[in-house]
This record gives C-alpha cells, structure tokens and sequence, in this order.
C-alpha cells in the first residue's frame, strides 16, 4: 500500500462512528484538496493508520464510548507523530486535559461548523516556508525542516503542538511572553478556550526535556506567564 503522505494532496484518516457527519468531514476535506479516508471504529483506524500512514488523523472523543482517547493514545504509543485533532462535545478543563494527555495535538468542538474545521487542518498541513533551519538555546536544538527536538544529544518526542509551543518560546528567549501572547502565537485560529491549557501544555514540555534530569529552561513568571531562561 503506498504512502499517502507522499501523493500531492495529503492523506487525512477521518474517523468516526455518525456515518452522516464522517462523510460531510470527508467531503469538506476534499474540497479543501486533501484525500480523505474513514474509519468507522477505533480497530478500523488503527489498520488503516498503519497502512496508510496518513498525514493527519481526524477522530472523535465519543467514539464508542471513550475508545478515541484509547485510539490516540495507542497510535502515539505505536510510535505515531502525525497532527491528532480530537472531535469533542464540551469544552470543560478536564476534557482538554484528557485529550492532551492522550497525545491529542489539538480539539475542534462539536456542532461542526465546515469552514474554521478546515482552517485548522490547513494550520497544520499547509508546508512551512521561510525561517532558519534550526533553533538553538544552550543544549536544546529545534530541527524546523524535520520538527525535531534535541537536548544534549537526546531526542525529545512532542507531538506537533508542543513542537509549535516550544518552537515559539525558543524564538524568543529570555523574554516574558504572557498567555494571551502564547495563545494567539501557538494557537493561531480563533481559539475560544481558558489559558489555563497553556499550564497543561507547559507541564508536559518540562517533563520531556526535563527527562534525564537536566536543568529547567522554561521558567513561569507568577500572574504573567513564562520565559524560556537559564534559571
């Protein structure tokens, strides 16, 4: 089965149960140019992430109960870095958490609305141009052409939004950026969360490149929001 990557029009795995909203997703997608793929169930989607190996998984939170947080996680756990966009209901704290901590790059929330869905699967498809090649702070190096991350010779897993958040506070070191600033930067479509999901995102990009106990570079600024220093 050939890559779908690696066609002209990425490959995006819809998956979802409501047969009806799977084929309005795929619809808007191929419009948008993307070649488009569903899967009704989570054991569908993982034979077809893994002979596809698409470029986006598209999958909803209710799928059969809470089986779309389980299909995230075991694709990260499979080894799985595409962009992950969960389809959710509600848009309580304890969701977002529940999503990032499955591995989730990002959610969209439910009812469906066709043309900010699309906007943000282009935010993460579309190739990005310009720019140095790589990023440097002390023994952390971002890769941008490979979205890459590195400590001390160690590579560091995170999936695309992380990679963006850390990528934004490399660029500007040793400068104090609040959250508002983080979340128009790093979350660039109209995003109606709390900030509160920066916290979460920050908690998890310590402890990867905290991993082999090496100093803490992302410093919090109490009631302003972080800096990335030497402490």
């Amino acid at each position: 089965m050939p890559n779908l990557t690696l066609e002209r029009n990425p490959c995006v795995l819809v998956v979802e149960n409501d047969q009806i909203l799977a084929e309005r997703l795929s619809q808007d997608l191929k419009e948008a140019g993307y070649h488009t793929v569903i899967a009704l169930d989570a054991s569908m989607a993982c034979h077809q992430a893994s002979e596809l190996q698409p470029a986006m998984v598209v999958v909803d939170r209710a799928l059969s109960g809470e089986s779309g947080l389980r299909l995230c996680d075991q694709l990260r756990r499979e080894g799985s870095r595409v962009p992950v966009i969960m389809l959710m209901a509600h848009d309580r704290v304890e969701d977002r958490v529940a999503c990032i901590e499955a591995g989730a790059d990002d959610y969209f929330l439910k009812p469906y609305r066709s043309e900010p869905f699309v906007k943000m699967v282009r935010l993460y498809l579309e190739p990005k141009t310009g720019g140095s090649e790589q990023l440097r702070f002390g023994e952390l190096t971002l890769d941008l052409s490979q979205r890459r991350a590195m400590r001390n010779g160690r590579v560091i897993d995170l999936t695309m939004k992380e990679f963006e958040l850390l990528k934004y506070l490399i660029s500007h070191p040793r400068e104090v950026l609040t959250r508002e600033q983080i979340l128009e930067n790093v979350w660039g479509y109209d995003f109606m969360g709390e900030s509160n999901v920066i916290e979460v995102y920050i908690r998890y990009l310590r402890i990867k490149i905290e991993d082999e106990g090496e100093r803490r570079l992302i410093q919090t600024v109490r009631g302003v929001g972080y800096v990335l220093r030497e402490a």
